[in-house]
């Protein structure tokens, strides 16, 4: 059956915001860019990418839920209401649940969005995702960039998303150093 994807793009955006959709969008060029050469099923991993962080938002999260379960607990009968088959359905659901752990024992579908998401934590976009959530606490945001900048690259488990890791790590170093400098530490 086909799905409707306008309706699921539209969604998004509507849930995630404009900040949401576009994270969507970068994820699966990531996507197309990581996965070059492999063999996956597109489709389960476009819904994933669109559905994986709407457990984070209004009207469906839930205090002290984690908001990947929380996202594939909200996908599952969304997409059952709409008659996408009950096999797609797990894949999709598999997908989003594992967006935020690591390990390579998952379907390639699950690898592929977590890879990309851990990407999109790095790098400039990274960056200026960490201070745009912390304006006045420009501390915070250093430490949450360095952290991410220290662990995340671990995580990744495709050589093509390892490699993509490397340069925008260097890229953060950069960034961060000058703003050291600019700074003069007083952050």
């Amino acid at each position: 059956m086909d799905i409707n994807k306008d309706e699921i793009a539209r969604l998004t955006e509507e849930y995630c915001g404009v900040w949401g959709i576009n994270h969507t969008r970068r994820l699966l060029q990531l996507i197309s860019e990581i996965g070059q050469g492999m063999t996956y099923n597109p489709e389960p991993l476009w819904l994933a990418a669109h559905l994986h962080d709407w457990g984070a938002y209004s009207p469906w999260a839930q205090k002290d839920v984690d908001h990947a379960l929380r996202s594939s607990q909200v996908a599952g009968p969304f997409l059952r209401e709409r008659g996408y088959p009950e096999e797609a359905t797990a894949l999709v659901t598999e997908i989003i649940a594992l967006h935020h752990t690591g390990g390579s024992d998952r379907s390639l579908e699950a690898i592929l969005l977590r890879d990309a998401d851990t990407l999109d934590f790095l790098g400039v976009v990274g960056i200026l995702r960490d201070f745009s959530k912390n304006p006045k606490d420009m501390r915070k945001a250093y430490d949450t960039t360095k952290g991410r900048r220290n662990k995340l690259p671990g995580l990744l488990v495709l050589p093509a998303a390892q490699a993509m890791a490397a340069e925008r790590v260097k890229e953060m170093d950069i960034f961060l150093a000058q703003f050291e400098v600019e700074s003069f530490g007083c952050f």
